[in-house]
């Protein structure tokens, strides 16, 4: 497909070792792509970013406020996982920067990491291979409970926590769970109406919520201390919905029997750096280094995922998937509505323009751009919008003119976030 734009001049930017499935998918569409291994932070972001159209990332670079305006030709970010929290959503938004994810890939991998720990910390089985490893043969039952017939507390019933739900009842578990928004139950699952109503009744509380104001420090001494006796803490969500120093204490106590945490407040930047926490060390406590959705399986999945979302925008225009612009679907090029809902053919197609605009929703926006494109006897072919919020998204098929002097007026409207021609 041809752009108006060189697709080879369109340079992208992998962090954080992006599956090289992602990259390739890219590079086959003409972009030059460059890949890091490492997440990028401070200065180094920076000026790394400053001659990128597309920014793809995981979890741990921060795409702060600062590091949008010194991109000045970013087009898309792609977060190769499943959260957004780390880039300035907002900012992103009102510098008509579309944001993708892909927030069901690795649904999967992280429902059956959480049910392996429910496994092992009723088994304590961390604790005696630990023991084991360091020469003590410890040969004893006390502590070691079978899963079936308990009860797991599923806190956020959404994809990830609904298949817990599913596989914890095949295994013979009771399962209740609560959300703050009604969910059906899947099977024999029974909805709580609190928080507190699960975490007294639980043998075993599992967490997936995301990162919001209202979850955050969700679980902390007061929470802990209406857990059942000997009871267990999962956290496969966000590091800061678990106060760290509580659950420590908890553990110490003998209130809980132990914990599984594969998220926490402040992790390390990259592979090998240094990892201390006040958990460290506690008895039948697994830690894990934030690999909930990383499995080989779930990581080409989320690659293909997120770059065919990036090609898909940088291509025709789409923004399906984006989580912080107006989302629009087009059809390809060569296949789209022509006047009166006939398909436009291949040689209609390219001969057509097409213009993307992003701009602020307020009264009289889409009558000043049609007034612009009329009074240079242009007609318009097709027009795709949709708004969210503050910011709306048009994308205009006009017939052939010159499109420089239609992208002059577009740019001189006061309303105007950003506007580019694609082809």
């Amino acid at each position: 497909m041809k752009t108006s734009y060189p697709k080879d001049k369109i340079k992208v930017l992998l962090l954080e070792n992006v599956h090289a499935v992602g990259a390739a998918a890219l590079k086959a569409e003409g972009f030059t792509v460059k890949t890091l291994t490492k997440a990028l932070e401070g200065s180094d972001l920076v000026a790394a970013v400053k001659e990128a159209h597309i920014l793809g990332i995981r979890s741990k670079t921060q795409v702060t406020r600062e590091v949008l305006e010194a991109a000045p030709h970013l087009l898309a970010v792609g977060c190769f996982c499943i959260g957004t929290n780390q880039v300035n959503l907002s900012h992103a938004c009102g510098r008509g920067v579309p944001v993708f994810n892909s927030p069901f890939t690795n649904t999967r991998s992280v429902a059956e990491l959480t049910m392996a720990e429910v496994i092992a910390l009723s088994r304590r089985l961390f604790e005696k291979s630990t023991q084991l490893h360091a020469g003590v043969w410890d040969k004893s039952a006390v502590g070691a409970r079978e899963v079936r017939g308990k009860t797991l507390g599923i806190v956020g019933y959404g994809h990830i926590g609904s298949q817990v739900s599913v596989m914890a009842e095949a295994m013979g578990m009771k399962v209740l769970y609560y959300d703050i928004v009604p969910k059906q139950p899947l099977g024999n699952a029974r909805a709580a109406r609190s928080l507190d109503e699960v975490l007294g009744a639980a043998d075993v509380v599992t967490l997936h919520v995301p990162e919001t104001a209202s979850t955050k420090g969700m679980i902390g001494p007061a929470q802990l201390r209406k857990m059942k006796a000997g009871a267990a803490l999962i956290n496969n969500a966000r590091g800061t919905v678990v106060n760290i120093p509580a659950l420590a204490a908890a553990v110490k106590e003998g209130k809980l029997s132990g914990a599984a945490l594969d998220v926490f407040p402040e992790e390390p930047a990259g592979r090998g750096d240094s990892f201390s926490s006040e958990v460290c060390g506690l008895p039948n406590v697994i830690l894990t280094p934030h690999i909930g959705g990383s499995t080989e399986e779930a990581q080409e999945a989320i690659g293909e995922d997120v770059a065919a979302k990036l090609a898909k925008f940088i291509n025709n225009g789409s923004t399906t998937g984006a989580v912080n612009v107006p989302e629009v679907e087009l059809p390809e090029q060569g296949d789209r509505a022509g006047d009166h809902g006939r398909t436009a053919t291949v040689g209609e197609a390219a001969r057509h323009h097409r213009i993307l605009h992003f701009h602020r929703n307020v009264p009289g926006v889409l009558s000043k751009m049609h007034s612009a494109i009329a009074d240079l006897g242009v007609n318009i072919v097709a027009e795709h919008l949709q708004t969210r919020g503050e910011v709306g998204y048009v994308v205009l098929d006009i017939e052939p003119t010159e499109g420089k002097a239609i992208l002059d007026r577009l740019r001189k409207m006061p309303e105007t976030i950003r506007v580019r021609m694609l082809w």
